[in-house]
C-alpha cells in the first residue's frame, strides 16, 4: 500500500508522535480502554482546565451561511469551524494534514483513498456520524447544484461505504491533496437527519459535530453558539459557549475588547498593531499568514477580457505604498496568490510585475485604449476596505485607469460579484487561503470555480500543471508544478494580488490558550477563561 509522504501530509494515527499501523493501533486502543485511560467527554472536559464561562468575540463580518456547502465567503471559516469537525484537520504552525474525524486514512492506490473513521461520534441531534452520513455529505458537496464546493471534489469518481466506519473514495486521476483539502469545507460534515428536515441545505440551521451548538444568528449582529457536551475530541475549548458580535471596523472591534464589551478580537488592521503590543491590558498574537487581499477580475466583461489591461493593472499598483498606506507596514507585497515564506513560492512569477506606471499606459495604449480605461469597481464598506479603495485609485490615475467604488457588506457584495449577478469589472476583496495551495488555484481559476466570476477558461496547459501539482507527495515534484501553475496565473493577469495580511489578534487577560494559525482565521480549540 502506498504511504504519503510525511512532509506532506499525515496519513496515520498519531500516538506520542509517532505513526503507527492499524494493528498496533487497534492494539494502543485496547489497552487503554482496560487500563480505563481513555477520557470520555465529560473526563476530557473536566481534565481541560480554566472556566467554562462564554467567550465574546468582536468578528469582523455577517456570514453568508452557516451551511459549509453554500457559503461564498472565507469569513464564514471562523463561525463553521465551532460547528463542524472535519474529516481530516491540520497543524497551526504547518497546515500538514492531521487525524479529524477520519483517524486514519490511506491510498491504497494512486486512485483510491480510504478512510477509517472515528467510531462513536454522533451529531448535535444525536444522530450517529458513520459512513453513511460521510457518504451523503460528501456526495451532496460534490454534486448539489446549490454547492458552491463542488470543485474541491472534482478529483472524485465515487464515494462507497466500505464499513461502518470506513469509506472508499475512487477518484478520476491521482489527487495527493485530497486529504487537505477535506479539511476544509468539503470535510465539514452536515447531519443527514438535518438536511432532510431542511429541505438539502442549513443555511441558518446548522447542525454539526463540533465542539460548539448552534444558538442563534441574528443577521448583522450575532452568532450565538452552547457547548456541546458530547463532543468526542480531545482538544475542545473550556468554554460554556460562544457569542460573536459582527462589528466591521477594525478599531471598533479592538475597542470592544479595551472596554471588556469583548474577550477577543481578530482580524485587526495593521495600524492596530501598536496598540495591541503597548497596552498593558491586552494580550496580542501576531503571525504572518497567506491570507492575501486582491483585486478578482471578471475577465468576461470588457475591456477586462484583454490579457493587456490585466498586465497594466498589475504595473499600476505599487504594493509597498500600499503596505505602508493601508497597513501601517504590517505585510508582505504579493505577486501572486502565496508569500515568499510558502514552500511552493515561486521567485520568477514574484518578478512579473514590478511597479511601472508608464509600462501600463503603454499596454492600454497597445489593447487600443490610449486615453486610458473606465472600471465599474465593487468593494467593501468598512473604514479599511475604504481606505484601501482609495488608495488604489490614486495608483490607478498615474496609469489612465479610472472608475469608482460601489461597496457594501462583504457578503452582499461578494454574493452580487460572484453569484448570479456577477456584478462589475473588478471586486477587492481577499483569498483568506486554503490548506492545500492546489485548492486555491483550484478554486478561484478553474472554469466552473465560484470565485471565477466569469466562467472563463483558464490558460492552456493550467489544468494539465494543477493536474500535476496533485499527482505526486513528492515535495519537488508538487513545487515545480505548482510554479507552472503560478506563472501561468499571473502572465495571463488572472488576478491583481496586492499584500500578505498578518493576522493581528488582540484578547484580553481572561483568555488562555489561543493561538494564531497560518490560515488567519481563529480556531478556539484548547481555548479558556480564567476566573
Amino acid at each position: 500500500m502506498k504511504k504519503q509522504n510525511r512532509d506532506q501530509h499525515e496519513t496515520e494515527l498519531t500516538v506520542n508522535g509517532n505513526g503507527v499501523s492499524r494493528r498496533a493501533f487497534m492494539g494502543y486502543l485496547s489497552g487503554a480502554l482496560a487500563a480505563g485511560t481513555l477520557l470520555g467527554p465529560t473526563g476530557a472536559w473536566a481534565q481541560s482546565g480554566g472556566k467554562a464561562g462564554l467567550l465574546r468575540v468582536g468578528a469582523n463580518a455577517n456570514p453568508s451561511s452557516l451551511d459549509p456547502a453554500t457559503g461564498g465567503s472565507g469569513s464564514d471559516h471562523v463561525f463553521l469551524y465551532p460547528l463542524y469537525d472535519t474529516l481530516v484537520t491540520w497543524d497551526f504552525e504547518s497546515l500538514k494534514a492531521q487525524p479529524g474525524l477520519a483517524q486514519r486514512w490511506e491510498f491504497t492506490d494512486p486512485t483510491t483513498l480510504v478512510l477509517a473513521l472515528k467510531p462513536g461520534v454522533r451529531f448535535h441531534d444525536g444522530s450517529a456520524l458513520d459512513a453513511e452520513a460521510v457518504k451523503t455529505n460528501l456526495d451532496r458537496n460534490r454534486g448539489a447544484e446549490f454547492s458552491n464546493i463542488r470543485a474541491d471534489l472534482a478529483s472524485v469518481e465515487s464515494v462507497a461505504v466500505t464499513g461502518e466506519h470506513e469509506v472508499t473514495l475512487t477518484l478520476k486521476n491521482p489527487d495527493t491533496a485530497l486529504p487537505l483539502i477535506l479539511s476544509d469545507r468539503a470535510g465539514m460534515m452536515v447531519s443527514p437527519a438535518a438536511l432532510e428536515k431542511h429541505g438539502g441545505r442549513v443555511d441558518r440551521d446548522p447542525v454539526g459535530a463540533g465542539f460548539m451548538r448552534f444558538g442563534n444568528w441574528a443577521d448583522g449582529s450575532e452568532v450565538t453558539m452552547s457547548r456541546f457536551d458530547d463532543y468526542h475530541g480531545k482538544d475542545r475549548p473550556a468554554l460554556a459557549g460562544i457569542e460573536f458580535k459582527v462589528i466591521t471596523d477594525s478599531a471598533t472591534r479592538l475597542r470592544a475588547v479595551m472596554s471588556g464589551q469583548a474577550d477577543l478580537a481578530y482580524h485587526l488592521d495593521g495600524r492596530q498593531k501598536p496598540m495591541v503590543e503597548k497596552m498593558p491590558t491586552l494580550s496580542g498574537s501576531i503571525s504572518s499568514t497567506i491570507y492575501v487581499y486582491q483585486l478578482y477580475m471578471n475577465m468576461s466583461r470588457k475591456p477586462m477580457d484583454d490579457v493587456r489591461v490585466r498586465q497594466a493593472i498589475n504595473h499600476a499598483i505599487d504594493r509597498d505604498a500600499f503596505i505602508r498606506a493601508t497597513m501601517a507596514g504590517a505585510g508582505e507585497p504579493a505577486y501572486m496568490n502565496l508569500p515568499e515564506s510558502h514552500w511552493a513560492f515561486d521567485p520568477e512569477t514574484a518578478g512579473l510585475y514590478p511597479h511601472d506606471p508608464e509600462k501600463a499606459k503603454a499596454l492600454l495604449a497597445e489593447a487600443g485604449y490610449p486615453d486610458g480605461i473606465e472600471l465599474d469597481l465593487r468593494g467593501y464598506n468598512d473604514q479599511s476596505s475604504v481606505q484601501m479603495q482609495e488608495v488604489l485609485l490614486a495608483q490607478f490615475a498615474k496609469a489612465g485607469i479610472r472608475g469608482r467604488f460601489r461597496t457594501g457588506t462583504i457578503a452582499d457584495m461578494s454574493a452580487a460579484y460572484f453569484g448570479q449577478e456577477k456584478t462589475g469589472d473588478m471586486l477587492l476583496s481577499a483569498w483568506t487561503g486554503r490548506p492545500d495551495p492546489s485548492l486555491s488555484y483550484s478554486l478561484m481559476y478553474t472554469e466552473d470555480a465560484y470565485f471565477n466570476a466569469g466562467s472563463v477558461a483558464p490558460p492552456e496547459g493550467f489544468t494539465e500543471a494543477l493536474l500535476a501539482s496533485r499527482s505526486s507527495d513528492d515535495i519537488e515534484q508538487r513545487k515545480a508544478a505548482l510554479a507552472r501553475v503560478q506563472r501561468l496565473v499571473m502572465k495571463n493577469a488572472l488576478v491583481a494580488p496586492l499584500a500578505f495580511r498578518q493576522s493581528i489578534v488582540a484578547s484580553n487577560d481572561k483568555v488562555s490558550g489561543y493561538r494564531n494559525n497560518l490560515l488567519g482565521k481563529p480556531k478556539f480549540n484548547g481555548v479558556s477563561l480564567k476566573g
